[in-house]
């Protein structure tokens, strides 16, 4: 009998302790991280991923950032190119939501349109890279968390960008659902997989008026800081996209 309980208790053990490590890592599962450590910079990282960031590398050294990029240690929320292809656009189209593209709005205007990324002046490109940028190396597991229906108790946190703008930074902790039973669903609060997001605040002086884009991979580590990348398809360039339009057509009168 004390055999058979010694083989139970070891059993248990071996179960819990296996649940408790698949749940560990699905805490932190994201949108398609394939290595967490890059053997380079920041900016040899943003280079080997042409398909996602070629313009963005371009932007970087047309702003005179490139050496941050490759020896600066701190921590970059990565816009996509497909937000810097949206945010310029066409110059007639009838793409839905190209009307509001800086593009559609120079020729409209009647002023000369952009056709590579260095016809933006490098100082505006350098202004909306700079709110991506945080000093210091950190990862998912150093931001705070965050409940966008509960910020009275799990509020995230603001944190000052290299441009001296601010950005609530905070860590979501989705629910753990089991619903291989339709009738019998459970829910456990707070125990599921854990996403990352960065609330551009306009205007300080409404800290409760927030642009939230999610992250889609986080904590890519090149050797000089850390890279979390936003979801493309639910944010635009610089937080604010009528932000940068105003200040390129600005500059093209």
């Amino acid at each position: 009998m004390r055999k058979a309980k010694i083989i139970g208790y070891a059993l248990l053990t071996m179960l819990l302790f296996t649940i408790v490590s698949c749940k560990k890592d699905a805490y932190y599962k994201d949108g398609g991280l394939a290595q967490a450590k890059f053997d380079g910079s920041i900016m040899d990282y943003l280079d080997s991923k042409p398909r996602e960031f070629d313009s963005i590398a371009k932007i970087i050294r047309l702003a005179g950032l490139e050496e941050d990029f490759k020896t600066k240690e701190f921590t970059f929320f990565a816009p996509r190119d497909e937000n810097i292809k949206k945010m310029i656009g066409q110059a007639k189209s009838n793409v839905p939501g190209n009307q509001s593209s800086v593009n559609w709005l120079l020729y409209d205007l009647g002023r000369d349109t952009i056709k590579t990324l260095a016809d933006v002046d490098s100082a505006i490109w350098r202004k909306y890279l700079l709110r991506y940028m945080f000093n210091n190396k950190r990862k998912l597991m150093d931001y705070p968390q965050i409940d966008f229906d509960l910020l009275n108790v799990y509020k995230g946190q603001n944190y000052t960008s290299f441009a001296n703008t601010v950005s609530n930074i905070g860590v979501v902790y989705n629910d753990a659902i089991n619903d291989s039973d339709k009738n019998n669903i459970t829910r456990l609060k707070y125990m599921g997989y854990r996403q990352l997001y960065i609330s551009y605040i306009p205007d300080i002086s409404r800290p409760n008026d927030w642009r939230s884009c999610p992250v889609a991979s986080s904590d890519i580590q090149p050797d000089n800081g850390v890279v979390h990348v936003i979801d493309y398809t639910k944010a635009q360039f610089g937080f604010n996209q009528s932000d940068i339009l105003l200040d390129i057509l600005e500059s093209k009168r």
